[in-house]
């Protein structure tokens, strides 16, 4: 009786040992399935297939029910997005990545990517804002200067540069980015001042931003249809006098104005994607 009871534990020892042993044995599988299905993916994001790359590791996530690959799966989802465009997308699983990591560095480093996208979309004011939480906040006192940085790439993408070069100022005032910043701005023409020489002199703001031609042009129409007006005045043609001066010489003299500050934001969007493609092909540094 006795070896029969003995022998009925050793069986249901024997099935609990089995058990234990076929759960470990899945266990290991699925992790091994888990790292495998990761490196595939990654190896899809390294390739530059960001379209297949989203889609394998969103099969990973949906298999890893332990969320042991959730972070950085979403960040390297987030990252093909913004490879391919899709600026919201991006965020949005840069948000999640930053949701579930786990340490303050990879935090930090999520919520600049985030404010990356936003310098890429042109989004500012968020870029900013993000930027300004941040340096609030007392654990990132020792990333200030990765802050500034990224404040001054807001600016630029923004078209202010003396505002990004006071920005890259707090980090070095040498710094080359600074330096850049600060000879664009000085490069650049000044719209308000254009139309005023413009109204006191037609012509003049044309010659200010170096279109001699038009302001020649801008100063003779005016000079002429003004004399003509004056004349059927002095002549007492009043409704002459005033057909010329609102038909013809106000025509002009508005033309004067509208060319002057259409090509001084024209030669500023030129000095602008002048030191924007000197960014994108030759600085060498970090980028949006």
């Amino acid at each position: 009786m006795i070896r029969i009871i003995l022998w009925k534990e050793m069986i249901s020892l024997n099935k609990y040992l089995l058990i234990f042993v076929l759960l470990i044995g899945n266990i290991s599988f699925a992790q091994d399935y888990l790292k495998q299905q990761f490196d595939f993916a990654k190896k899809l994001f390294d390739e530059e297939d960001y379209y297949d790359a989203i889609t394998e590791f969103k099969r990973l996530q949906f298999f890893d029910t332990s969320n042991v690959y959730i972070s950085s799966s979403d960040e390297l989802i987030a990252q093909s997005y913004k490879n391919g465009g899709k600026y919201s997308d991006a965020i949005h699983y840069f948000t999640l990545a930053e949701l579930n990591a786990t340490n303050n560095d990879d935090i930090f480093k999520l919520k600049i990517e985030i404010v990356r996208v936003n310098i890429l979309r042109r989004t500012t004011d968020n870029a900013l804002q993000l930027l300004d939480d941040l340096e609030k906040e007392k654990r990132w006192t020792d990333k200030i200067g990765e802050i500034n940085y990224w404040k001054g790439w807001s600016y630029i993408f923004a078209d202010e540069w003396d505002k990004a070069a006071e920005e890259f100022s707090k980090i070095s005032p040498d710094y080359e980015l600074k330096l850049l910043c600060e000879k664009t701005n000085e490069e650049k023409y000044s719209v308000t001042l254009a139309k005023i020489m413009s109204a006191f002199l037609p012509g003049s703001g044309q010659f200010y931003t170096g279109n001699y031609l038009s302001g020649f042009l801008s100063l003779g129409w005016c000079a002429l249809w003004g004399y003509v007006s004056v004349n059927a005045f002095v002549e007492q043609r009043v409704f002459d006098g005033l057909a010329v001066a609102n038909f013809l010489w106000f025509r002009f003299y508005r033309g004067n104005l509208e060319n002057a500050e259409k090509f001084a934001v024209e030669k500023n969007l030129q000095i602008s994607n002048e030191s924007l493609k000197f960014l994108q092909d030759d600085y060498k540094g970090e980028k949006p």
